[in-house]
């Protein structure tokens, strides 16, 4: 490296990584983070054991840095904590400057591509602190005060944004600090396009990259400004996309497309392809449309982690639901049916991926392959990082081809495990082996302006279109009702939604049978309760449900060698008296004298060491506790168990893909999903997969709390019942006598079998 490309190299890394002004020394590792070789500063700056604390500040900086860029967030977060005690000690310098404020910004980062956005505001405020305190140069300001002002945008606090928008105005550019320019434009666009002000972006970058500050990034070369460039090409681009000007937008993504280093930039790879294809769409090109999508399909199933790079990056929070929703209704159209439904079902897959993504500690099932399959799955993490990361040292396209190899080593070790990491999808020819003969499978899927439904029989696939318009607002309507026992509107509801999602259907249904996989805000409908103004369904069909199609294949047999009968969790003792369930203890009494060998758990003794201790021993788990469903954080969904001293209590669904039962059903008898709100669906899926994954052959769950009285009325028929038939006839039959003693929906329309019927 040149004197002169060696001192513009130090400079570009103080601005775009550190954060400075002009350096007065080089020293390793700036320049290795110059060259955006971050590997290599963690392979010479990593100490032993971790022992960050024995490192100099200069040398842990860069290290974090490094760590930041990998996007290895298991090591970042201690090395920022190591970092910010030497700060908080008097101890910040690095290369002469002062770097006080960047611990904090880097975490505020790591947070953003986390989406933890309330927790990236109060790292940015601290930031932002330092800097306005210590009085630290314009460079550290401008890229504080970016990560602050997208902080606030993507956190909702609007006002706050704007504040920042005006501070980054008011940054003064004059000499030395006219190569800030592109970065303080850089800052505010992303804050505007963040805010979905894409005029306002257009407006700071609207010139040429290349014109600004030509000389410098002549002499630089461009690969060490490669990444702003792009970046800077990109918001410029989507921001003419957004307010129409579609011809300049298809003149600057179809460059970047053809832009070398473009395939390595996931994060917005997959956007520039999305919104080509609605060009193509928009110009009447539908073949040309459903290619793009199927790239950027392509693109987006390459990482597992639903991690928010392009908020960090871009400034843009890409919704990669919508790409699928774009690439199945132009399928469907097209009468290309079978790809469809694959899609619809790697739709769904990509959904419950993104839900797991934070999660590392699944159980392996696996018996006797286990050290095998937690290589595979450390391999796919391995190289998914490699693929996220800005080191240009390390080889994509070999890395890629990692990814698939270690993707593929996964499937073949631990094909479930696989499927909750990675997007995976089952062809409906072999789908349909899945189902019993003579059942058939309704899958339903909405986008933005369509109801999608497919059928797929012993005769084949079909798929039909469906009235959008008004279904939210009938499925609220109809929970309401739902709410109130004594509410008369309840059947009318019900016949809407009968009239709307169902009798379109009733010609090409073949038989009584039905596998239902819900989507969206269907997860919340009772459908045996669905009202043809004669009957309920439940009258005329045996239905159970599904999380996904694809899931089937993985559905385990029912277990014939437990010793026990039914292990009984009831009424908890949760520390509240308001909290306690009466009807639900008789419940679990009586539920337990149905079959032989049973155990029951109450009070205190009711507590999640008992469902791991002893969830294999027996052919059923019964609930009868409380349930609290968060349809704003699926995973921190939790059954609620006495807690103990080694649980807070707590059953999250979150934990269900870490734990390993042998039952051949669970049952959650007073559980709650929250009428009030009707969500994504993702709550319910996540409990419902969760316990399938756990090894749960089925699962009969409540949509909402019902009646103590009615529903131990029910089990208890239920269990009964089940000593002569099969889990789905028993439990219609359960539900059918309770009707007649409780007509109202309210009593017994609540519970659902997902999973294997017999």
């Amino acid at each position: 490296m040149t004197r002169s490309r060696c001192l513009l190299s130090a400079i570009v890394a103080a601005v775009l990584l550190l954060s400075g002004c002009a350096a007065a020394f080089n020293s390793r590792g700036l320049n290795l983070a110059a060259e955006a070789n971050f590997s290599q500063i963690v392979r010479e700056f990593e100490p032993a054991e971790d022992r960050l604390s024995g490192l100099a500040f200069q040398d842990l900086i860069y290290l974090c840095s490094a760590y930041g860029e990998l996007k290895n967030y298991r090591k970042l977060f201690p090395c920022l904590e190591a970092a910010q005690v030497k700060v908080n000690a008097g101890d910040f310098t690095a290369d002469a400057w002062n770097h006080s404020a960047t611990p904090s910004r880097l975490k505020a980062i790591a947070l953003i591509e986390l989406g933890q956005y309330a927790e990236a505001v109060r790292a940015a405020e601290a930031a932002d602190k330092f800097v306005t305190d210590k009085g630290l140069t314009t460079f550290e300001q401008v890229k504080v005060l970016e990560v602050l002002g997208l902080a606030y945008a993507l956190a909702g606090q609007t006002d706050k944004a704007g504040v920042v928008v005006q501070r980054l105005k008011d940054v003064y550019l004059g000499y030395p600090y006219m190569l800030v320019k592109d970065d303080r434009n850089i800052a505010l666009a992303k804050i505007y396009i963040t805010l979905k002000k894409y005029p306002e972006a257009i407006a700071v970058v609207s010139y040429k990259f290349e014109d600004s500050n030509a000389f410098l990034k002549s002499i630089g070369g461009w690969d060490v400004f490669v990444n702003n460039k792009l970046t800077f090409e990109f918001m410029k681009n989507k921001s003419l996309f957004e307010v129409g000007r579609f011809a300049d937008a298809k003149a600057g993504y179809d460059a970047l497309l053809a832009y070398p280093y473009m395939a390595d930039r996931g994060e917005m790879y997959w956007i520039i392809l999305y919104d080509r294809g609605r060009i193509a769409e928009k110009e009447g090109r539908r073949g040309e449309a459903i290619r793009f999508y199927e790239k950027a399909v392509e693109v987006i199933e390459q990482q597992r982690a639903t991690i928010s790079v392009e908020a960090g990056k871009i400034g843009f929070v890409g919704d990669k639901q919508a790409v699928y929703a774009r690439l199945i209704t132009l399928l469907v159209e097209d009468g290309q049916q079978a790809k469809a439904f694959e899609y619809v079902e790697r739709s769904k897959s990509r959904a419950l991926v993104d839900l797991l993504a934070g999660k590392k500690d699944f159980v392996v099932r696996e018996t006797g392959r286990e050290e095998q399959v937690r290589q595979a799955l450390a391999a796919a993490d391995r190289s998914e990082a490699e693929l996220l990361a800005l080191d240009k040292n390390l080889n994509k396209s070999r890395t890629r081809g990692i990814a698939i190899r270690a993707k593929e080593d996964l499937q073949k070790e631990a094909p479930e495990l696989a499927s909750l990491v990675s997007v995976a999808a089952t062809p409906a020819s072999e789908i349909r082996s899945f189902l019993a003969r003579g059942e058939t499978l309704v899958e339903y899927y909405y986008t933005d302006a369509d109801l999608l439904v497919f059928i797929l029989s012993a005769n084949g696939l079909q798929s039909a279109k469906l009235p959008l318009a008004g279904l939210a607002d009938d499925v609220a309507a109809f929970r309401r009702a739902l709410e109130n026992p004594r509410s008369r509107e309840t059947a009318g509801f019900a016949a809407r939604l009968h009239q709307r999602l169902f009798k379109p259907l009733e010609t090409a249904l073949s038989g009584r049978q039905l596998v239902l996989v819900p989507h969206g805000i269907l997860h919340y409908i009772p459908f045996n309760a669905l009202y043809d103004g004669k009957n309920f369904l439940i009258d005329r069909y045996e239905i159970r449900l599904m999380p996904s199609a694809s899931a089937m294949r993985y559905l385990k047999d029912a277990p014939k060698d437990a010793p026990g009968g039914i292990l009984v969790l009831g009424n908890p003792d949760l520390g509240d008296p308001r909290s306690d369930l009466a009807f639900a203890q008789q419940e679990a009494l009586e539920v337990a004298k149905t079959w032989p060998r049973s155990r029951v758990f109450l009070r205190r003794d009711a507590t999640e060491d008992v469902v791991r201790r002893y969830g294999s021993d027996y052919r059923y788990i019964h609930f009868a506790t409380h349930g609290r469903f968060s349809p704003d954080r699926p995973l921190a969904s939790a059954l609620l168990l006495a807690p103990d001293a080694r649980s807070n209590g707590l059953l999250t669904v979150d934990k269900l893909y870490s734990l390993q039962l042998g039952a051949g059903l669970v049952t959650l008898s007073a559980c709650e999903t929250g009428l009030g709100k009707v969500s994504s669906g993702d709550d319910l899926v996540g409990l419902t997969r969760g316990f399938l994954y756990a090894g749960a052959n089925a699962i009969v769950a409540s949509l909402w709390q019902v009646d103590d009285l009615a529903t131990s009325y029910l089990m208890i028929r239920f269990y009964r019942e089940l000593q002569k038939t099969d889990k789905l006839t028993a439990l219609r039959r359960a539900q059918l006598e309770t009707r007649r003693k409780y007509p109202h929906p309210y009593y017994w329309a609540s519970f659902q079998l997902t999973g294997n019927a017999r």
